[in-house]
């Protein structure tokens, strides 16, 4: 594959028609992401009740959240979900918002999909007028926590995230959804 500027990725919001795509990406993505680590059974268990058509749909139909999907060349290479919300067992923020999920095509992982998704995350929280993003991240998932922290995100606590029928740990991680524009200069020639 050749190299691909961060200029050449587009990103757009999720219409109801993209639910089949958005199953079969996040399905295909988050196996990509954890199967090595996990079980074939709890992996299967996981993928079976969190990705089709119909779940994908609800989500869509969902006016406390939102999917961005990240193309280059009219191919999709990564999405994002956000949802409007509290986690369980912390507070977060007046007004906080979720990523519930960024995604990155493997192939496309280091050239720029996660960083354009990320800011279009932002600009989104900053639009809805939410004060506060925060996320969560599987404490095996190094790669993950490293690139939250590049974009200002600490940690803030734990909460339990079944996966089949493996009870794991991840870290709650939020930062403000506004900084100075020096920190967002930063991540202009970042490829994530």
């Amino acid at each position: 594959m050749n190299d691909v500027k961060i200029a050449d990725i587009t990103i757009r919001y999720a219409t109801a028609d993209d639910n089949t795509l958005l199953a079969e990406l996040g399905a295909r993505t988050f196996y990509d992401t954890f199967a090595a680590d996990n079980t074939p059974e709890n992996m299967a268990s996981y993928l079976a009740a969190s990705f089709s058509p119909e779940k994908q749909a609800a989500e869509l139909n969902d006016l406390l959240s939102v999917f961005l999907i990240a193309e280059v060349d009219g191919a999709t290479v990564g999405f994002a979900r956000l949802k409007e919300g509290q986690p369980r067992v912390i507070d977060i923020g007046l007004r906080s918002i979720e990523i519930a999920r960024i995604y990155a095509c493997k192939e496309w992982i280091g050239h720029g999909v996660g960083a354009n998704l990320m800011k279009a995350c932002l600009s989104e929280a900053e639009k809805r007028g939410c004060d506060t993003v925060w996320t969560s991240v599987w404490e095996h998932n190094t790669r993950a926590q490293m690139f939250y922290r590049k974009w200002g995100f600490v940690e803030t606590g734990t909460q339990i995230f079944q996966l089949g029928d493996d009870l794991q740990n991840d870290l709650l991680m939020k930062r403000r959804v506004r900084f100075s524009e020096t920190f967002h200069a930063s991540f202009d020639e970042m490829s994530l």
